[in-house]
């Protein structure tokens, strides 16, 4: 396993190894050589307590790794003592462990008297007697040496302390560390990261070159919410450790954290106040003989983001210029994205080559800058997710996890780690055994924080390490890029989300210029794709033909009508050829919700209308209108009467029964504007050119109102809110709101767990605008984009998430807080 990605994981390690142990202590001098761990027990009553009650490590007690250590420790649940002791694990076999405990010798140390089933026996070796302990199948023995006793699991690890005779000899980094440590902690760990690895399984394609210091000694503290573990690691300079890349540097503070996204899974920052002391460390760690390029000599931390199950590298300078310079002679391409140009490398392994071990398996295929930071990415889409997430103060420095860890922290760090659940998964994933990312992933780590921390201090690596539960959220008021996602070419329909019925998550669909269309997952991957023969006209419906909860897109391309399901396959007999093309948006009409769909096809004056078997509904009369009709027709609902209404090309509005005869005759004559026909206050309301708002209530009774509009306004209305957008006058509910001079595109209202959200998009100056029912705006907003968007809680956390146009050939999703 990789030094640094040791760090990464030692809040977990840790726990792990915390919770294996019951008790322990002993005189280090008394213990077998080479042990992986060692546990100084300062008060046993209060260990016992702080490991019985925090919820944290209560969800590592079933990882497969540590039940037999665990079932091996209960033989000491009967230990009593308010001393000293020590417990040491030590591997006897692969991945087999046993302990040796020690402490003083005092009466009552050890009393099974209340275990039913039990037997005692004495037995000699070499001179020595040592006593087994039968306590219900469970083997403990003992073995008293001068004034301390000796318990183990293994007969074979006390007869080896007998045939040792005296005492052994300590490691005197391990002896320095166990003076030193605390005496007000109810415990103490001693980690050796090279042996005590075997502990936490990795693949077996890891190997450990150097390892991460010699020892590492760690208080530690719990509550119901927290594990907190303090304390330094030490490293000789004759040992070619990780901790010694850092050593005659001074921490500085982590930026890292300001420009990764919110979302991030997690970061690892690096800081040195000398970039000439590190890469002579660096030569020494990497044991080359290698020049120091000045080129980095401003360079002062290194930081790697995890996002989206990527890495993101960043490099912070305090001055850019040289280094600009270099990446810009060395470019193949680049683009400007929010202001933000993006070059595209042709050195693809410069920053890892460069940086390494801090930066492994790694492509440098693309790069920006922001402020003084270069940003690093292996494709373009995680650089704009940057980008974006920045120039909207969306960063993770700003997340109530982050927040939670950084009042534990000190503020300037040697190194940082600090993840979620999802990026401990992850780091899990790429390192550890199957067997021990199965146990990860099956525990309750939800809403916990684990964090990481070295700062270097005359040679000294002082440890911070961190569990915990997220402290009670606040409200963010914040909006943050999700992903983004780049098409194969422009996108040719405004991105929309659709549900997934077996996640019920919001997923999104979208089709580019090619006429494909893309299904992506909740995290910003392709799902499938599917090529049509051409342009989808309006929105995609989504249906239940079936009535067995699952869901299918239903929806009219210039010349056919086609249902597919989940998995992008066209569902029988749903690919309808229409002779000529020139079909409108498809209406699904669902009378009852009843699921007994109406599927309602129009095609100039002609009008089809299909039911779930995909036939013809003869009962239909309305086959054919008088003149064209425009845009997709309507269905509402007032009462217990069904309406089906028509705009014709003849200003003629249509308002018809379930059968197609005329149940309201429109006399008058509207000429339509582009906007939908809608049901305000009961009443069928539609605009005319002129910017007059015509209704029509169910008696046929027509009410004009004029509102003075330029011809091509937007309007959007729902049975109580009415909304227009004139030029850059936003009209909603009467309350007018006046925005930046621009291109608006339609307002649009969302209703959403009880409250109304109102959208219009700035298209020329790409600015996407939020407001309430009170046309008031939404906090953060706008942000960027450039088509109408679409709003749902696309993850079901009670917070919404809007989908847009980004680029021509890209698409973006917001989180809003």
């Amino acid at each position: 396993m990789r030094p640094k990605v040791l760090f990464c994981l030692l809040p977990l390690i840790l726990l792990s190894c915390t919770k294996e142990v019951k008790t322990k202590d002993s005189l280090l001098e008394h213990l077998p050589p080479d042990p992986s761990l060692v546990i100084k027990i300062s008060n046993l009553t209060n260990f016992k307590s702080e490991l019985k009650n925090n919820a944290s490590l209560q969800s590592v007690e079933r990882f497969s790794g540590l039940q037999e250590i665990m079932a091996r420790v209960k033989g000491l649940d009967h230990l009593n003592t308010e001393q000293t002791c020590i417990l040491a694990l030590y591997e006897v076999g692969k991945d087999n462990f046993d302990y040796v405990l020690a402490a003083k010798n005092e009466s009552r140390l050890f009393n099974a008297d209340s275990v039913a089933n039990k037997t005692v026996e004495t037995l000699s070796y070499e001179g020595a007697n040592i006593t087994k302990y039968s306590l219900d199948g469970l083997e403990v023995f003992s073995l008293n040496k001068n004034k301390e006793i000796l318990m183990s699991s293994s007969m074979m690890l006390l007869e080896n302390i007998v045939r040792l005779g005296h005492n052994t000899l300590v490691d005197p980094v391990l002896e320095k560390l166990y003076q030193a440590s605390s005496k007000n902690k109810s415990a103490t760990l001693f980690i050796n990261p090279a042996s005590n690895a075997t502990l936490l399984p990795v693949k077996e394609n890891n190997e450990i070159a150097n390892p991460f210091s010699s020892w590492i000694s760690l208080d530690f503290t719990a509550n119901s919410d927290e594990v907190n573990l303090n304390g330094v690691a030490m490293a000789p300079d004759s040992i070619k450790s990780f901790v010694n890349l850092f050593k005659g540097t001074s921490p500085l503070s982590n930026k890292t954290p300001t420009y990764a996204p919110i979302n991030a899974q997690a970061i690892v920052s690096y800081t040195f106040d000398d970039y000439q002391v590190f890469a002579k460390n660096q030569n020494n760690y990497l044991d080359r003989v290698r020049k120091v390029d000045s080129l980095f000599n401003t360079i002062e931390e290194v930081g790697v983001i995890y996002l989206n199950n990527q890495k993101v590298v960043l490099l912070k300078s305090f001055g850019t210029e040289s280094l600009y310079d270099y990446l810009d002679q060395r470019k193949t391409a680049s683009q400007t994205y929010q202001g933000n140009e993006i070059l595209e490398l042709q050195e693809k392994r410069w920053v890892e080559q460069s940086f390494t071990p801090l930066v492994q398996n790694f492509e440098s295929n693309f790069c920006t800058l922001l402020d003084n930071s270069f940003i690093f990415s292996e494709n373009k889409e995680a650089l704009q997710t940057i980008v974006s997430s920045y120039k909207s103060s969306s960063s993770l420095d700003k997340d109530q996890g982050y927040l939670t860890a950084k009042a534990s922290l000190a503020n300037e760090s040697s190194i940082l780690f600090v993840s979620d659940e999802t990026g401990i998964n992850l780091l899990a994933e790429r390192e550890l055994s199957t067997e021990m990312v199965s146990d990860i992933k099956d525990s309750d780590f939800k809403d916990q924080v684990f964090a990481s921390q070295m700062v270097m201090d005359n040679g000294f690596g002082h440890f911070n390490i961190l569990v915990s539960k997220i402290a009670k959220r606040q409200e963010q008021n914040t909006v943050s890029p999700l992903f983004t996602l780049e098409l194969n070419t422009d996108l040719a329909t405004d991105p929309q989300f659709v549900k997934n019925h077996r996640t019920k998550k919001q997923e999104v669909v979208v089709q580019d210029q090619n006429n494909v269309l893309y299904l992506i997952s909740t995290d910003g991957k392709i799902l499938w794709t599917k090529q049509l023969d051409g342009r989808i006209q309006g929105d995609i419906q989504q249906v239940d033909i079936y009535k067995n909860g699952k869901l299918q897109l239903a929806f009219c391309t210039n010349d056919k009508f086609l249902i597919i399901d989940r998995n992008g396959d066209e569902v029988a007999p749903f690919n309808i050829d229409f002779d000529g093309g020139n079909l409108n948006p498809l209406a699904v009409f669902d009378y009852d919700g009843s699921r007994n769909y109406r599927f309602v096809v129009t095609q100039g004056k002609k009008v089809f209308m299909y039911n779930n078997q995909g036939k013809i509904v003869n009962g239909f009369t309305f086959k054919e209108a008088p003149s064209n009709i425009l845009g997709a027709p309507k269905h509402f609902r007032v009462g217990n009467k069904d309406y089906l209404v028509f705009k014709q090309d003849n200003n003629t509005l249509r308002i018809l029964h379930r059968v197609g005869s005329d149940r309201i005759k429109v006399t008058e004559k509207i000429d339509f504007s582009n906007n939908e026909v809608f049901l305000y206050k009961n009443k069928f309301s539609v605009t005319n050119k002129a910017g007059v708002l015509h209704q029509i209530d169910t008696n046929g009774k027509l009410v004009a109102t004029n509102f003075n509009l330029n011809a091509d306004h937007g309007y959007y209305a729902t049975s109580n809110t009415l909304v227009f957008m004139d030029d850059n006058i936003l009209s909603i509910k009467g309350k007018k709101v006046e925005l930046e001079l621009g291109v608006y595109s339609k307002p649009k209202i969302f209703y959403i767990y009880d409250k109304i959200y109102v959208a219009v998009t700035d298209i020329q100056n790409q600015q996407i605008y939020l407001f309430d029912s009170q046309a008031k705006p939404i906090p953060n907003f706008p942000v960027y984009g450039s088509s109408l968007i679409d709003l749902s809680d696309m993850d079901n956390d009670k917070k919404l998430e809007l989908v847009a146009k980004d680029q021509d050939n890209s698409l973006i999703v917001y989180k809003i807080n």
